[in-house]
Parts: structure tokens; sequence; C-alpha cells
């Protein structure tokens, strides 16, 4: 049988056309171009019959009994530990750990390792425990790991340390960032042997900690308890996010407490979100519930490059939520009035892109990320609403390891300096005001980003230093007119140095005149046109234009080099 086809018909497709007309016709098939002078094809009976067992064949495989037997084993390990523990966990308020995965990356983890460890145990410890692998999270790359806590309350043994410390090691070859995603009773106490005290074993832990710190971001969210050995994850990381009423860490379990101590507590009152916010500081955020945990680490790292290698990631402006044109409007004309620091924040900033970290721990200070015209900035603000604004131990403590942190990431500081210096006193001296003073004057002097600082109203004493001020690198020192820079307030400073001159005057009326004297004088000095006139400050801003201001010198100063001295690293830290 001869046939002729289209002109476009190719090779490929004439040697179908041939075999499937002999199988119907059962005769020899030749297929010719249109013009039939040019043969594309041909087919006999036989070649046309073993063609087709070839597709058939091929059509009719699929998985084998061998691969189905491997899917099974796969789907008993994912149904986690035993029953009556997995179905305890919606009593815990809390999700079984695939569940979990699923609510926090779209078709859970992109490939997960070591499924299989402890596979051909005694006892039910599917994965051991702990699940580690790779997904994608809000368009990132990550790595993460993710307790199950109903396996032994998420308890850490030998095979679920050797993947976790795998899972740190290609995080440092990756250059990824980490998700550590923690519900763990510590240690697997009746197991010790093989992981405790190894070379590779769960001490391994914190020296990675220690390398992937600055490398690559690591966050960590707590979702139950957890202790010893465990909670040191959380506090290595660079940000934890806590859920309220569910998650603690804590050195020791409320039982080994009331063992060693005599002291009875429970696990809230030991170490629960509110201590670690509130009083050690140990925690950035809390969430309400899972969901809220997952968006809050979303929001997070929106702000942070893929490592230390990248800068962080743009994106288009947004306009503020409150006009700009009210700045001057927010700050008091009294000097000594407190107000609200994040009024002014809110006026500068791109709207809802400010997320304050540690918001109830040294709440003098503000430490939070936002964007400035969509660029990610990191600010530091005094907060006269609290206590004036002036500095104390745990908000120094909190500037500095957020400056420092900020730094690491390539993020951009934003100085806000509203403050009468660090605070005075015999208790202060007693939690470390000079040694956590210095701490934010040193991390405020090694940050190589670019820093603007803004002088907005007092910039008293060493709060200038600590904040950014004309010695410490900044790429400009601005102020808005109600800026004032000097060695301490007016107030102090007519006592310091007329307290003799004014207690000679017997009259009430005539040294209180005499008081006002003096105050207006010292205030005219060290106003902030006196510093403009000398150069201190680099320029005062009208405050319906800082936030242009800001935008125009983060863009042009964005890629700043500075070099530190050489050496090993400081000793402050």
């Amino acid at each position: 049988m001869r046939v002729r086809v289209q002109p476009d018909t190719d090779e490929v497709a004439a040697r179908a056309i041939a075999q499937a007309l002999t199988r119907e016709f059962g005769e020899a098939v030749e297929v010719f171009g249109r013009d039939g002078t040019e043969r594309l094809a041909s087919a006999t009976e036989q070649s046309a019959t073993e063609a087709g067992e070839t597709n058939s064949r091929d059509d009719d495989l699929g998985p084998t009994e061998r691969e189905e037997r491997l899917r099974e084993e796969i789907r008993d390990i994912e149904q986690g530990g035993p029953e009556k523990y997995v179905e305890r966990l919606a009593e815990q308020g809390k999700l079984f750990v695939r569940d979990r995965l699923e609510l926090w990356f779209e078709n859970g983890l992109g490939f997960e390792d070591g499924r299989f460890a402890e596979f051909d145990a005694d006892d039910r410890l599917p994965a051991d425990g702990l699940l580690t692998g790779g997904a994608t999270f809000e368009g990132r790359s990550v790595h993460v790991m993710a307790n199950d806590f109903s396996v032994k309350a998420g308890s850490m043994a030998e095979k679920g340390v050797e993947k976790f410390l795998r899972m740190q090691h290609r995080a440092l070859e990756t250059g990824k960032p980490v998700l550590y995603l923690m519900d763990s009773s510590g240690g697997r106490i009746d197991q010790q042997t093989g992981f405790f005290a190894n070379r590779e074993g769960i001490g391994k832990y914190y020296y990675n900690h220690s390398m992937l710190s600055g490398r690559v971001p690591q966050i960590c969210v707590l979702y139950g308890p957890c202790i010893a050995g465990a909670a040191y994850t959380p506090v290595f990381a660079d940000f934890t996010v806590m859920v309220q009423d569910v998650s603690a860490m804590a050195i020791a379990s409320p039982r080994m407490v009331q063992m060693v101590t005599g002291e009875e507590i429970d696990m809230q009152e030991l170490g629960g979100a509110t201590v670690h916010t509130e009083a050690s500081g140990s925690a950035d955020l809390v969430a309400e519930d899972e969901q809220h945990a997952r968006e809050l680490v979303a929001q997070l790292i929106s702000y942070l490059p893929q490592n230390c290698d990248e800068e962080p990631p743009q994106t288009a402006g947004t306009a503020p939520a409150h006009p700009p044109a009210g700045i001057d409007a927010v700050i008091p004309q009294e000097p000594d009035r407190g107000y609200d620091m994040t009024r002014l924040v809110e006026r500068v900033v791109d709207a809802d892109s400010m997320l304050e970290l540690r918001p109830e721990f040294g709440g003098e200070v503000i430490t939070a990320f936002a964007r400035i015209d969509g660029r990610p900035v990191a600010i530091v603000a005094n907060q006269p609403a609290q206590r004036a604004g002036a500095i104390f131990p745990d908000a120094a403590e909190k500037a500095a390891q957020f400056i420092w942190t900020a730094d690491a990431y390539n993020i951009p500081l934003l100085y806000l300096c509203d403050t009468p210096g660090f605070m005075a006193g015999s208790q202060v001296e007693r939690d470390g005001i000079l040694e956590k003073g210095k701490k934010m004057i040193y991390a405020t002097s090694s940050a190589t980003v670019p820093k603007q600082c803004v002088v907005v109203r007092k910039a008293y004493g060493a709060g200038i230093y600590a904040m950014s001020g004309p010695a410490y690198g900044p790429e400009s020192t601005l102020a808005l007119p109600s800026g004032e820079i000097a060695i301490m307030g007016p107030e102090a400073a007519i006592n310091a140095v007329y307290a003799n001159q004014l207690a000679d005057i017997d009259d009430p009326e005539e040294r209180a005149e005499r008081e006002a004297e003096l105050r207006a004088e010292y205030r005219e000095d060290i106003d902030v046109k006196r510093m403009a006139s000398e150069v201190v400050i680099d320029e005062i801003v009208p405050p319906s234009s800082l936030r242009e201001e800001l935008a125009a010198r983060f863009e042009f100063y964005e890629g700043v080099q500075k070099e530190l001295p050489e050496k090993k690293h400081g000793t402050v830290l």
C-alpha cells in the first residue's frame, strides 16, 4: 500500500502512520510526501506488530509490588508515634508535626532526609522523632528541622542528632537560612550513649549554631516545652518566636528544679513566653497560635537576605501609614514631656512595614525592622514614653544584640535619638549599666552597614554615642529643629555648675528668675542650630521632609564599604 501525506509531515510522524496502517490492514505500507517522489517511511506487518507490542509493554508498566511495599512503609512512618500520643497533641493545643509542615509549606517539605532513621528499632520511633529536609518558604529556599512530639516527647537521640548535624553542615555549604520548629523535651536520657558527649554528638549542635551565626539567618519557633539541651537552639538562633501558653524553654524541667532547689513551679512560670519576652529577653516575638507564628516568621524573613554575602530584599515602596507632615506635631514642644516614638516612626516608614522585636523587654529602646521606600532598615530608637527614654541595662543589651544582628545581614541602621542618656543610680550599677552600655556602644562602633543618625530631641551624655552620633561613623548625622546635643540637660547642668551661686541668692523670686536665665542661656548653647553652625551635625531637616531625606541618603550610601582594623575579633561581646 502506498499513501501520501501532507508536506509538513516529518519522518517520526510518517513512521507512526505506516505502522498504524499496517496493523489495521495487515499489509506493508509505504508513506510518501505529497508529490509522491520522496519516501518518508515504510512498515511491514512484522515490524508494526513488534512496535505495537513494545508500546503496549511500555504503556502497561506501573509501580511494582516492591515499590508499593516501600510506599506503605513510608506512609506508616508518616503517621508519627503511637496513636495515643498523636491524638493527645490536639488537647495540648498544637498540631502533629507533619500537619505543621503542611501549614508552613504548601506541599510540606520539598524533600526529607533520614525518614527511615530507627526503622528497625524495637520501639516505634519513626524518623527518630526528628524531621529534616529542604523546603520553599515565601519564595525562599530554606533548611528545616522539626521535632515530632508524638515520638518520646520530641526527645533527641543518636539518629536524630545525626540528622540535625547533617542539616546544619549542609546549611553552611549552601548558605541558605535555617528554620528550627522546636518541640522537644531534651536528650533521650535512657539512650544517651552514642550522642551526648561524642565529637559528633548533641554538643556539636551549639558549635554548629555558632559557626552558622551571622552566616545564614537562623529562626527558631517554639511549639512546646523545650528543656535542657533543646533550650539552647532557640537562644543560639538569631530570632526566636514563642507560642503563647503552649511553648516554654528552661535549663531544667519543673520536676528537676524541685529536686535541685525545692522550688515548686509550673512550666509557664518557669520559662513561658511571658518570662522570656519580659524578663530574660530570650524571645523576640510571641505568637497567638501556630498560624500566627508562621505569619510572624514570614514577615521577619522578608527583611533578611539568604546569607551574609547577599543584600536584603527590596520591595516596591509604599506611602507611610500617616503623613510625614505631622512629624513635628508628634514631638512635644516641652523638652521633658513624654510621647510615643512609634507615632513618629509610622510617619517615616512604609505603611505596615514595622516589625518590633522584644517590645516588652528593655522598652526604653525600640528595636524594629521596617522599610523606607521599599528598602529594609533596622531601627534603633529611644522611647520617651518609657522612663523618659533613658537607657537602662536591659535596653542597652537588647539594642547591642539587634545592631550586631542587623550588621551581620547587611541591613542599614537608622538611629532615632531622644534620650537623656544612660540611667544613673545604685540599682542600674548592680544591673550592669556600664557593662551592658559598653556593648551597645561597641556594636554601634563596629557596625559596617550604612548608618543614619537623627537627633529628634534630646541627645545627652553618652546617649549620643550609643545612638551613633557624629563620632561613630554614621553616613549622616541629621537633626530636627527640636534637637539638642549636650553633656547633660539644663536642669542637671545648672545644678552642677551654678549651685553655689544660686544658693547665695536669698530672695526666692530672684533665684527663680536667675535659674530661668541660666536655663535659657544653656539651652541656646546646646541648640541644634548652634551644632549645625559648628558643623557637628550635617543638616537640620524640616520634619515633614525626613522620610524623603532618609530615603535619598540610604539609596546613595547603599554600596558604602567600611573596613575595621585588622584583628581576630574584639573582646567586648
